[in-house]
């Protein structure tokens, strides 16, 4: 007992032992304790927190160096400016065939050349032509063996040496003889011999005037009978061409059956062009979602050729009314039309507008983007270049 007691009396501190325990200790937990809260990264510690700013919007220390003006009405023709490309009139082009086959031995005539009408083409040489000569020499010589046996039957006839019946028979067999030539000779025209020069050479000639506009066909081509396809060849009469544009369906109410329409050629950028829309495709092309536009032009003096690019302006019936503005309000950025309007504040905003469009004092229709009450940047570009350098 007295070894235990021993033992707890030892092993128990002191209240002193313990206060001196406590003042050591401490220190080090504080220590540690603030090393912990210092190692640990403050996610706000160098962070600024700013709003979301619109692109659009541009704050300038000094906005009154940037006049505005208060956007016009006007009554206006109505314009829409599409491009297009000059294709010939299919009403006005013939593909020209051979009904006779055989292999082409010489072409006498090539894309992109004016032909004249019945101008020999190329040359075939055709064994279709060669038996319908043929043919026509037999029948022709059946023909006149018959005509000789008809008079000698009429002879006999009259004298009473033969009957009637053998009289009819021998004019039957003339008859029959002139049809089977006259037959032969009309399949020699058609094939395009001719019947006074034996040739089998059988010449393809052009059906109009015009140019050639198309060519399927080479030296020593094998050509198939009634079985042309493609064509030897295309001819268009290009007097009358036309110019086909895609109109998008947002613009399509803009246009109609009848309306006139300038046609500009690149290769001649200063002469205008009157053509007539005669008509608007019922269904659009899914891809484009753009509807084919087509304008009749005359063509009088051979200045528009198939395959040209042109910019056609469709021109409205009637006058509307319009908001215009300075062209000096207007810039171009990034393929777009911008103007500049006060947002209040020292601030303006850039809006994007669809143009129609420019009138000769310098002002410039807007289809889209601005109202009536609007007011605008005088200067745009002088605005955007200030803008750009703060």
């Amino acid at each position: 007992m007295k070894a235990i007691a021993m033992r707890s009396k030892t092993s128990a501190p002191s209240g002193a032992a313990l206060r001196l325990l406590t003042v050591l200790i401490a220190p080090i937990l504080v220590a540690a304790l603030t090393g912990c809260a210092r190692s640990k990264p403050d996610p706000s510690a160098g962070t600024q927190v700013e709003a979301n700013r619109d692109p659009n919007i541009f704050s300038l220390p000094h906005p009154e160096q940037f006049p505005l003006v208060a956007v016009d009405l006007r009554k206006v023709a109505d314009e829409l400016h599409v491009n297009g490309v000059i294709a010939p009139d299919v009403n006005r082009s013939v593909p020209v065939v051979s009904l006779g086959g055989g292999r082409v031995v010489e072409i006498k005539a090539r894309l992109g050349d004016s032909v004249r009408k019945g101008q020999t083409l190329l040359l075939i040489d055709s064994p279709d032509l060669s038996l319908a000569f043929s043919d026509f020499q037999k029948f022709k010589a059946d023909e006149q063996l018959a005509a000789k046996q008809l008079a000698r039957a009429q002879l006999l006839y009259d004298k009473g040496a033969i009957a009637l019946a053998d009289l009819e028979t021998a004019q039957d067999a003339d008859t029959k003889a002139k049809a089977d030539m006259q037959a032969s000779s009309q399949r020699i025209k058609v094939l395009g011999g001719n019947i006074n020069d034996p040739s089998p050479l059988l010449p393809v000639v052009a059906p109009i005037s015009g140019t050639i506009v198309d060519q399927q066909i080479t030296g020593g081509t094998g050509v198939k009978s009634l079985d042309n396809s493609p064509n030897l060849f295309t001819i268009a009469d290009l007097s009358t061409v036309w110019v086909i544009c895609d109109v998008y369906e947002d613009m399509l109410s803009r246009v109609h059956v009848g309306d006139t329409a300038e046609i500009t050629l690149n290769a001649y950028p200063d002469q205008r062009f009157p053509g007539k829309v005669i008509n608007i495709s019922e269904v659009l092309d899914p891809a484009t979602r753009a509807a084919k536009v087509r304008i009749e032009l005359p063509n009088p003096k051979g200045l528009m050729r198939a395959g040209m690019f042109v910019t056609a302006t469709f021109k409205g019936r009637e006058l509307i009314e319009r908001i215009v503005i300075p062209t000096t309000a207007v810039v171009h950025l990034h393929d777009k039309d911008w103007v500049f309007v006060p947002a209040g504040d020292k601030q303006f905003r850039r809006v994007a507008l669809q143009l129609g469009p420019q009138s000769s004092d310098s002002y410039v229709q807007v289809v889209n983007g601005l109202k009536p009450q609007d007011k605008v940047v005088t200067n745009a570009l002088q605005l955007s270049s200030a803008a750009e350098e703060q």
